[in-house]
């Protein structure tokens, strides 16, 4: 995968609308009928959250506990295998209609986007269990990335820069994006980039200032913003050099 390559250190940035897990204002997150509802629309580059069930295999969801976005209840590390995911309901809370979506792999995301000409951010999730488990998800998760096509573009982003720099060390050929709250954006990034064999800041859209973004765009990174979900604050951001947004109206903000 050429155009992930993490030597580039930076690549060709341009204006890049990520459709933060999909498009959940229409379909429920992190589901197919998301992602595919967002290649619909015109989006090239979707957003999503990866973590490790029982038996090692990467699943698509973004938090730790199944309660909000599925029927089940519990911690997804209690998942003993992957064949157990097509009894959990991902879609019912959202609406009837999306009562087929299952919570699914990090292989079926692969599939879908090889077939629709997707590329993707995948945000490791801060794994919950202990170093060996995190080596575990972060070596699966290269494993199925393997699958993609040559055309396709991948980012590796976390808010845990030790799994960013684990994941850098074992797997050099992606692209890093390093996660930020605004209050957990000290004045050391540039060594937190360094380190972390970055290409990308992903920095929190609250607070975040021009000059700010223009310090990023100096050092060389590309800057891409979450979560911007108003059009004028979109503008404004790409018009101050960012070159990316996270949102959930990509729909919105494409047209």
């Amino acid at each position: 995968m050429a155009a992930t390559r993490a030597t580039q250190h930076v690549p060709t940035f341009n204006s890049t609308i990520f459709a933060h897990r999909g498009l959940p204002s229409r379909a429920p997150e992190n589901t197919l009928a998301a992602f595919d509802l967002a290649a619909d629309e015109g989006a090239t580059w979707i957003e999503t959250d990866v973590d490790i069930i029982a038996d090692g295999t990467p699943i698509i969801i973004h938090d730790t506990a199944l309660d909000r976005t599925t029927d089940h209840r519990g911690k997804l590390y209690d998942i003993a295998t992957a064949e157990e995911l097509a009894g959990i309901d991902a879609g019912s809370w959202f609406a009837p209609e999306f009562a087929s979506e299952r919570v699914i792999t990090l292989d079926a995301l692969v599939d879908l986007l090889n077939r629709r000409k997707l590329n993707a951010n995948i945000e490791i999730k801060a794994n919950e269990q202990g170093a060996e488990r995190t080596i575990v998800l972060v070596d699966a998760i290269a494993s199925s990335l393997a699958r993609l096509d040559d055309e396709r573009e991948i980012i590796i982003s976390s808010f845990s820069q030790p799994v960013l720099m684990t994941f850098h060390a074992r797997h050099p050929e992606y692209a890093i994006g390093v996660l930020y709250e605004t209050a957990a954006l000290y004045d050391d990034w540039l060594s937190v980039l360094e380190l972390c064999g970055a290409s990308y800041i992903h920095p929190e859209d609250a607070g975040l200032t021009r000059e700010r973004v223009q310090a990023f765009r100096d050092a060389g990174y590309g800057v891409n913003v979450w979560t911007v979900d108003a059009r004028d604050r979109a503008n404004e951001l790409l018009n101050w050099g960012a070159t990316g947004v996270f949102t959930n109206i990509a729909d919105q903000l494409i047209r």
